[in-house]
């Protein structure tokens, strides 16, 4: 007998982009929607999907995600956000997965960025996230901005990649950057991170060539670049507000 699964999506206000989300997790035998407080049209195109809608007030990205899975009524899950999108390679290969039965705790897909105007080429090199995970072994990460599932014991790989239209334009890039580079400056401070003068200086470039090269985000032409220089301002902005922060007075 085939495995069931449940998808997961957290939304707040995400009417540009669920649509397309939930349409490619129609094959999940359930799609429980955790809001906390969209007033736009998501509560509206969830519906439409037949979504087992909750609500649930922000509790940071890790506690969300976790209560939310642990509304799923099935072993399995699939957590997506509301700006990711399964192509139908996908979906059949997770699929004959779930009628295989599963035994791993947890299965990690290949994510395709939208780089503002373009797709990234199939030649880049992508980055793999667990999605895919037997509950009953699951965890969030306790990062603030950056929370992960995590799981006990181990994780397979799916081929098929999935997609991401999180960042469609440079402002939207540059606005995330300071966001989450905000975010994460009481982390750092937490464990005490070191060095901070020498990684301000030194980790931009090498964090730019390891994307535009490493990466091979040079296939996707100027909008590969643009994102590679934003990556490394990213990783500079990071050290530098931690840096402030440690010269702040304190109140």
């Amino acid at each position: 007998m085939a495995e069931s699964l449940s998808a997961i999506v957290t939304t707040l206000d995400n009417a540009q982009t669920l649509d397309k989300c939930l349409s490619s997790l129609k094959f999940c035998d359930e799609i429980i929607l955790v809001d906390s407080g969209s007033r736009d049209e998501t509560l509206s195109i969830a519906r439409a999907y037949d979504c087992h809608i909750l609500h649930k007030d922000f509790a940071g990205y890790g506690p969300q995600k976790a209560w939310a899975a642990a509304q799923a009524r099935n072993r399995y899950v699939l957590l997506m956000d509301a700006d990711e999108w399964l192509p139908a390679e996908c979906q059949l290969e997770i699929q004959r997965l779930m009628d295989n039965n599963p035994t791993l705790a947890g299965y990690s897909l290949p994510r395709r960025e939208r780089v503002f105007w373009r797709y990234q080429h199939a030649g880049t090199r992508l980055n793999r996230y667990l999605r895919l995970f037997d509950q009953t072994r699951f965890r969030m990460s306790d990062s603030s901005i950056h929370a992960a599932p995590e799981v006990d014991g181990k994780i397979g790989a799916i081929s098929a990649a999935f997609c991401h239209d999180g960042e469609p334009d440079i402002h939207t890039k540059v606005a995330k950057i300071n966001a989450y580079s905000t975010g994460l400056v009481a982390d750092k401070l937490a464990r005490k991170t070191g060095f901070v003068r020498s990684r301000m200086l030194l980790y931009p470039p090498f964090f730019f060539l390891r994307l535009y090269f490493g990466k091979r985000h040079c296939l996707n032409g100027w909008a590969g670049f643009i994102s590679s220089v934003s990556g490394a301002f990213y990783v500079f902005l990071k050290y530098a507000k931690v840096y402030e922060a440690q010269r702040r007075p304190p109140h």
